[in-house]
């Protein structure tokens, strides 16, 4: 991944826990952008079509990130470069116990 895509995918994660925060004041909201910023390493699995299986260190971030902050995240608004459907799947691709995200209307 280039040093330029990185950038981007950070600032549209940025500007996606603006939107969140601001909308519903889920108690992710303090923490948003540090939670937008440790899935990172997750890109590469949640990228749409790819059959790249979580790192270690994305599972790690999940694990540490929790099922509320996942599914404020799932549920918030499009994430380019982001399939909501891969990315709901990887607690259970990292085995992180989570109860599965109820999907918004």
């Amino acid at each position: 991944m280039t040093k330029l895509s990185t950038l981007a995918f950070v600032i549209v994660f940025m500007a996606a826990g603006v939107l969140v925060q601001e909308s519903n004041g889920h108690p992710c909201g303090s923490t948003f952008f540090s939670a937008l910023v440790q899935l990172i390493p997750c890109r590469a699995a949640v990228a749409p079509f790819s059959p790249i299986p979580p790192s270690d260190a994305c599972c790690a971030a999940i694990r540490t990130l929790g099922q509320p902050c996942l599914c404020v995240l799932v549920n918030g608004p499009p994430i380019t470069g982001v399939d909501r459907n891969m990315a709901m799947q990887l607690p259970d691709k990292c085995t992180a116990n989570f109860e599965p995200c109820e999907i918004a209307k």
